[in-house]
């Protein structure tokens, strides 16, 4: 982005002027609500959404100020370019058509000279045909049992985005099936799940673009020895998501995969893992556990968001004016983390999967052009379904260090046919009860003679409507929060496809591995190579003595 630092732009400096008049207390929420017609002014209806930001610590003149900077920073070109498959991910030399995946339009789609939806259709097809042998019991384990527990091994972008939407749609599952993910290393994710599985009935989904992931690798083998173990052949149970011509693609063209697998589903470098969900990544689970027509359901619902994301001018865009509203949080009223409230239990794994989409994609130090950041990006993202949330860090948002909140509700429960009453209302109602007055209270506060009883309000946040918890609306949210992120990246001038920051570690990781299967391979070996530090820390593994070594 060859253009004028942040710093520097008209709208960026008045926006500070701003922020210092929000410091006085008549800029209080508890005045500006005071407006009857601040909902209609602070409000966005799209979609079958419904977007409240009447409660958060804005007024005309900051929105309109914030919706110029977007303008400057030509967020909405930027974003059709994303679109349309330019290279947007400038440090990988990368597209990033995420949007692609869940485009059921006509017009072909060129990249490299290939119609990217034609492939992603094709993939969408051998999706669908194999979720339907197995629904059918066409396809079975090798004993000739139907298969009712899916266990998806992969990490980071590879499961959290479809284990939110697992959660969020279980209800629509056969209550005979089962989905399991295997994604930490850690022995104890393995050993629960093989306690909790029948393998006579299990398939194993391994996910990895470049099958090289460590973690990924080290769970596989463990599924297959655990197969071997049970005298059922890995190949009758083990299915793929990766790129083409990986070892862990069975179709690979330049000779057999090095694997024993049943099928191989592509998944494609202009998708980063942490927006794959709506890629074979998350349709080879989700159509197995909810049904391919469940899936699809999911990605048309995310397909409206996106082009009401692309289309709709600034005021009325929903997750452009979402992601200005985080950036006049984050640079100007100094708040560094934001929590995600969803008033529904279902949504109870949104959380981690916002989690990596923002925090991976805009936690960076460098702009685009890798000019040293003169603003802070990013920002720390956490939270916890409602009401549980009140009961475990809702003393802080009301009377410790305050942070914005990003509230949703669902008007119609899954479950609505339980509804007895407590207190004369429903548990749905008492929810909503919760899901209003939460953030009245945040906003308003009280006053208290008693100091430890004294509520300072003027606490930010958000409230976002959805009409029910189907595939479509699942598909919107997701949309939704993948534009904001993105439209932040572009606020700020920041690539929101790279993941640099991961690699470190790794690398270490790698050495340390070496020495530890040195150690395996030969038990005198002493870790010499290693620094005193780590050296420590390998004894206390291999030996249990933390002198050793010092």
């Amino acid at each position: 982005m060859k253009d004028t630092s942040l710093i520097d732009i008209p709208q960026w400096k008045q926006l500070q002027q701003q922020a210092d008049e929000f410091q006085k207390p008549s800029f209080h929420l508890k005045h500006l609500l005071q407006d009857e017609n601040r909902l209609g002014h602070f409000s966005i209806k799209t979609a079958d959404v419904f977007y409240d930001y009447s409660r958060q610590r804005v007024n005309s003149d900051v929105m309109s100020l914030l919706y110029g900077l977007a303008e400057a920073r030509n967020v909405r070109p930027q974003f059709k370019k994303m679109m349309a498959g330019e290279t947007v991910n400038t440090t990988e030399n990368r597209a990033a058509l995420h949007t692609a995946a869940r485009s059921f339009g006509d017009t072909p789609l060129l990249l490299d000279g290939i119609d990217v939806l034609g492939e992603l259709k094709r993939v969408r097809i051998e999706i669908k045909r194999f979720a339907d042998q197995v629904k059918t019991g066409k396809l079975t384990g090798s004993t000739g049992k139907p298969f009712r527990h899916f266990v998806v091994i992969g990490i980071g972008g590879s499961y959290l985005g479809t284990e939110f939407v697992t959660e969020a749609l279980k209800a629509n599952a056969d209550s005979g099936l089962h989905v399991h993910y295997l994604s930490n290393v850690d022995i104890h994710n393995f050993g629960h799940i093989v306690a909790e599985i029948d393998p006579e009935t299990t398939l194993w989904i391994v996910i990895s673009k470049s099958y090289t992931t460590a973690e990924t690798l080290a769970n596989e083998t463990l599924a297959r020895n655990y197969m071997i173990e049970k005298k059922l052949p890995p190949s009758r149970h083990f299915v793929t998501v990766t790129a083409k011509g990986s070892p862990g693609d069975i179709s690979a063209e330049d000779g057999e995969s090095t694997k024993e697998i049943l099928a191989s589903f592509h998944m494609f470098d202009f998708i980063g893992g942490r927006y794959s969900v709506t890629s074979a990544v998350g349709g080879l689970p989700l159509s197995l556990y909810l049904g391919y027509e469940s899936y699809e359901r999911f990605l048309k619902g995310a397909e409206q968001m996106d082009q009401h994301t692309s289309n709709a001018p600034p005021h009325l865009n929903m997750p452009l004016t979402a992601a200005l509203i985080s950036v006049w949080n984050n640079n100007f009223l100094g708040y560094p983390a934001a929590a995600i409230i969803p008033y529904a239990a279902p949504l109870n794994k949104l959380s981690p999967h916002i989690q990596q989409l923002n925090m991976e994609s805009n936690g960076k130090s460098v702009t685009i052009d890798g000019a040293p950041l003169l603003e802070s990006t990013g920002g720390i993202i956490f939270g916890e379904p409602g009401t549980n949330a009140q009961h475990s860090f809702f003393q802080l948002a009301h009377q410790g260090r305050p942070f914005p909140i990003e509230f949703i509700g669902v008007t119609s429960p899954q479950y609505g046919r339980y509804s007895s009453h407590s207190k004369g209302v429903t548990n749905h109602q008492e929810l909503w009860a919760n899901l209003i007055s939460q953030p009245l209270a945040l906003a308003i506060g009280k006053k208290s003679t008693d100091p430890a009883r004294n509520f300072s309000g003027n606490r930010p946040s958000s409230t976002m409507i959805i009409p029910d918890l189907t595939p479509e609306s699942v598909g919107k949210l997701l949309s939704f929060y993948e534009a904001k992120t993105v439209y932040e990246a572009f606020i700020w001038g920041i690539n929101p496809f790279d993941q640099f920051g991961v690699e470190l570690g790794k690398q270490l990781a790698s050495d340390i591995r070496t020495e530890m299967a040195q150690k395996n391979k030969k038990p005198s070996h002493n870790f010499e190579q290693a620094s005193p530090i780590v050296r420590h820390y390998l004894n206390l593994l291999f030996n249990g003595d933390e002198t050793n070594g010092f």
